[in-house]
């Protein structure tokens, strides 16, 4: 997406975290609720501050909760899954998915951002995203221990803004 035209712009994310500066492509065409959602917080500034809380190697890093315990959310409500076939989209590295409880129904704030591929969660997961630029500063969030991949003194979002709102 080299086009910096307004459509473009107001579907880019700027994620700022401590390793850099990461671009993420929203895709409304998959999940417009989710990507609505997330826009909305950002524009809140929802997100700034809010921790990497689990992250695990060689799968993916995951924040948007504010509270750090994977249990907490925005005052917005929960979204209706858009969950893609795997021949439309599929969770691979780069790939930016919402996170949930057991129920498909539950996703609010929380996300998460592909390391690898993962096919087990391709149509079990809302994709809303895909990093276009910065994939190396995603690969310097500090990782978790174990199987829970639960990240004591985690790193930081520092903001995460849309790319038509940043001057």
């Amino acid at each position: 997406m080299t086009d910096t035209n307004t459509a473009d712009a107001e579907n880019t994310l700027i994620l700022e975290i401590e390793h850099g500066t990461v671009t993420i492509a929203l895709r409304p065409d998959l999940a417009p609720k989710h990507v609505e959602q997330i826009k909305t917080l950002a524009r809140q500034g929802f997100y700034d501050n809010v921790p990497f809380h689990r992250v695990i190697e060689g799968f993916m890093a995951q924040g948007g909760d504010p509270t750090g315990t994977g249990r907490g959310g925005s005052e917005l409500p929960d979204i209706e899954a858009e969950f893609s076939s795997p021949q439309t989209a599929r969770f691979l590295r780069g790939t930016c998915g919402m996170a949930r409880t057991s129920d498909p129904n539950s996703a609010n704030s929380q996300f998460f951002i592909m390391f690898a591929p993962a096919p087990s969660l391709d149509g079990q997961y809302t994709i809303w995203g895909q990093v276009t630029a910065g994939m190396d500063a995603i690969d310097k969030i500090k990782r978790g221990a174990g199987m829970s991949g639960m990240v004591p003194e985690p790193d930081r979002i520092k903001s995460l803004k849309v790319a038509a709102d940043a001057a």
